[in-house]
């Protein structure tokens, strides 16, 4: 048995041009490939040329009471700064924060995406994600984009059922566990105070800058102003950090805000003008 299928094919003949539109649909895109013989350094050397520089101070550290988490609030793009009222600390959940290094855009959006993730996680299992497993997820979603361009050095902090935990994450899906971590063009400045504040969990010693002793079990009080003290000296020798310096603290209970002070206030209270004094004043002697 045949079907008929006369009934479905088009006689009508075709009258006059074809469509432009149409033209343009059906046509294969094409474009002059590179004349290099190694095409996968030329993407990447391509990618570096037309990416700006950026610039940034992140830090943060575990200590008795928690999480102590600081920023300042600049955005640069090469030697132009752009704003300096970004907030490069953002809350995850009530009790996890991500900070922001490299790229704003991609930084913001992929700390959303992980805000996302992380509640259906709850609605889902009934308890909160851990840090182990928020970071773990981050990094797994980064890896799978490894080569294509993003920018993130992020920090992911918080408090969960095993206490305090902190992990660095990058956009080529790299995953660090550790005590303090500082990311961004000024953090080899907030390293210095916070190692020479820092050293050890089990060394008290004195830090000469603020001549008051810093160690593991600090109090919250103590740990803000290392935090504060660090991302301060970052901005003041690093061009492409300033504007605001803020500190966070997450504890049990959740992270809070403890404080936002613009660095260029912070150098005046850690430096003070000291008047001058005129050892010789110069008089105009008349004439005899």
């Amino acid at each position: 048995m045949k079907l008929d299928t006369s009934g479905l094919e088009s006689t009508a003949p075709l009258v006059g041009a074809r469509h432009i539109i149409l033209d343009g649909l059906q046509m294969t895109p094409s474009f002059d490939l590179p004349n290099t013989c190694n095409f996968d350094g030329f993407q990447k050397e391509a990618i570096q040329m037309v990416k700006p520089a950026k610039g940034t101070t992140t830090l943060a550290f575990i200590f008795k009471h928690g999480v102590m988490v600081a920023a300042d609030s600049r955005a640069s793009m090469g030697g132009y700064i752009s704003s300096q009222s970004v907030k490069k600390i953002i809350e995850i959940n009530p009790y996890m924060l991500g900070t922001m290094a490299g790229g704003a855009a991609d930084c913001q959006f992929w700390h959303r995406n992980l805000g996302i993730k992380c509640r259906l996680h709850e609605l889902a299992n009934k308890r909160r994600i851990s840090v182990t497993g928020a970071s773990k997820l981050l990094a797994n979603i980064l890896y799978s984009y490894r080569g294509m361009g993003l920018s993130v050095g992020t920090m992911i902090a918080g408090w969960d059922e095993t206490g305090p935990g902190l992990y660095y994450v990058d956009s080529e899906g790299g995953r660090l566990k550790g005590m303090r971590f500082s990311v961004g063009s000024g953090s080899p400045y907030a390293y210095g105070v916070l190692d020479n504040g820092f050293v050890s969990i089990f060394v008290v010693f004195l830090l000469i800058a603020g001549n008051a002793l810093y160690r593991y079990d600090m109090t919250v009080e103590e740990a803000a102003e290392l935090a504060r003290r660090s991302i301060y000296h970052a901005t003041f020798r690093d061009a492409a950090s300033g504007g605001v310096a803020s500190v966070y603290h997450v504890g049990p209970d959740g992270w809070k805000k403890l404080s936002g002070d613009d660095v260029g206030e912070l150098h005046f209270e850690y430096y003070p003008v000291v008047p001058a004094t005129v050892e010789h004043e110069m008089v105009e002697v008349g004439a005899a």
